[in-house]
């Protein structure tokens, strides 16, 4: 499958700003499944871009502006070739194929900062019962039926802008956007002493999908033998090649798409217009 990803944010204001360091994610994470084939990347203003990889291995585009301006937008072009994927193509070390289960040492030492709650808060699902010592459960299994109890709990709803809610206020509201839920996964993964990661990415495809052909958020989790696999809450399923992630990360922060800011010595109104076209090539 191959699928061009179009996108341009524009932000305007009253009189010209000055503008921080921005920092772009919206680049596709390559691997077996995922090949990037074009990139244009273009600021305006002109400036200079720096490209780098962060502490999570994201390509990350530095952008640093010397003048002010009344605009600035970020347009972004990208190819992509996404092969066919089963996303149950994986077989689980014997360890593993049991929840609960504990990570070798050496795994541990490694992976120790993504089993860590980012929240002290309470969570708990309505009607879901973890596994435990006394009545394991077959890992796959169970991680595809919390899944699937997520997505039939949260009702979707759209918000472009704005930190995600905590995982707390995602279950009392029972709605929220695809961030809030993989923010509730991670969570939700971590209290069973999994590590687990968010991702920030594109949805393309899969008609009739939540956030379908939009920026999308999902949440990754690690099992031995298998590695990071992909779980969308949103949707309720496991991710295949429909599924094309740019930035991975602790925490929602470590995923923004564009993070960056503006300052002024007065209060100056702003706006913002972003747009998405992911097209089959």
């Amino acid at each position: 499958m191959k699928i061009g990803v179009r996108y341009e944010t524009i932000y305007r204001y009253d009189r010209a700003v000055r503008f921080s360091p921005h920092d772009v994610r919206l680049f596709p994470r390559t691997d077996r499944f995922v090949q990037m084939t074009r990139l244009d990347f273009r600021t305006q203003p002109e400036t200079t871009v720096r490209f780098g990889r962060d502490v999570f291995d994201n390509v990350v585009a530095s952008c640093f502006f010397d003048q002010p301006s009344e605009m600035l937008k970020l347009r972004l072009a990208i190819d992509v070739e996404a092969a066919k994927k089963n996303p149950f193509d994986f077989v689980l070390s014997r360890r593993a194929v049991q929840m609960p289960f504990n990570y070798e040492e050496d795994i541990a030492s490694i992976i120790c900062a993504y089993r860590k709650r980012q929240t002290d808060e309470s969570i708990s699902l309505p009607g879901w019962t973890p596994p435990s010592q006394e009545s394991p459960r077959e890992t796959v299994a169970t991680l595809v039926e919390l899944t699937n109890a997520l997505h039939q709990t949260i009702s979707y709803e759209r918000r472009e802008e704005g930190a995600a809610q905590s995982p707390a206020e995602t279950l009392r509201r029972q709605r929220g956007a695809c961030r809030d839920t993989a923010v509730l996964l991670a969570e939700m993964l971590r209290d069973l002493g999994l590590a687990a990661r968010v991702v920030s990415g594109y949805l393309a495809g899969g008609e009739g999908s939540r956030a379908e052909g939009s920026l999308h958020a999902w949440t990754e989790v690690f099992l031995p033998g298998a590695g990071w696999i992909g779980l969308d809450p949103t949707n309720g399923i496991f991710c295949n090649d429909n599924f094309i992630p740019a930035a991975v990360g602790l925490r929602p922060a470590d995923i923004t798409p564009i993070s960056g800011s503006f300052y002024h010595r007065g209060r100056i109104p702003a706006e913002m217009k972003s747009r998405l076209e992911l097209i089959t090539l």
